[in-house]
């Protein structure tokens, strides 16, 4: 059975491809470091057979964006200035898994990690930064919306952040 625990040296960060250059050399090469520095940190999808074996990946950090970078919307709810929000700084599912429903389980993890942070320090959401069209529409089926002015940047609301924590 899958199951998510934060990256250590057990786990096989060699073996991860992902399809995406960057995301493996993330992965392989600076996810400890970042969580060592208190930078981010990183959780691993992996299985009970393999418990090595890293089947997805996401990276949470924290960030601070401008309101005027929100939708109209939302924006006029919130003071002008600085927001603090949670950042989904990195995500991906091995490629030999790809199109098995690994990638919703990823997220909806991702975001429910963020909710239970929510609880305890200001969040107005997650942002993320998507890798493409594709990706862009995979977050909108969550809840994703684009922000001002910027396509492939996305924020979820902390309300709806909320509402997948009890998925």
């Amino acid at each position: 059975m899958p199951k998510f625990e934060e990256l250590s040296s057990e786990h096989d960060r060699a073996d991860f491809d992902c399809g995406e250059p960057a995301l493996n050399h993330f992965l392989q090469k600076t996810a400890r470091q970042h969580a060592d520095k208190g930078i981010s940190r990183t959780f691993v999808l992996a299985n009970e057979p393999d418990p090595v074996r890293i089947i997805g990946f996401f990276t949470l950090t924290m960030c601070e964006v401008e309101t005027a970078v929100l939708p109209a919307k939302l924006a006029k709810k919130y003071p002008r200035g600085h927001l603090p929000g949670a950042k989904l700084a990195r995500m991906g599912v091995r490629s030999d898994e790809q199109g098995k429903g690994y990638g919703s389980v990823v997220l909806v993890e991702a975001i429910q990690r963020v909710a239970a942070a929510g609880q305890n320090v200001g969040c107005v959401g997650l942002f993320v930064d998507a890798k493409g069209v594709h990706a862009r529409t995979f977050y909108e089926k969550f809840g994703f919306l684009p922000l001002r002015d910027r396509a492939l940047e996305l924020f979820l609301p902390f309300a709806t952040v909320l509402e997948w924590a009890t998925f």
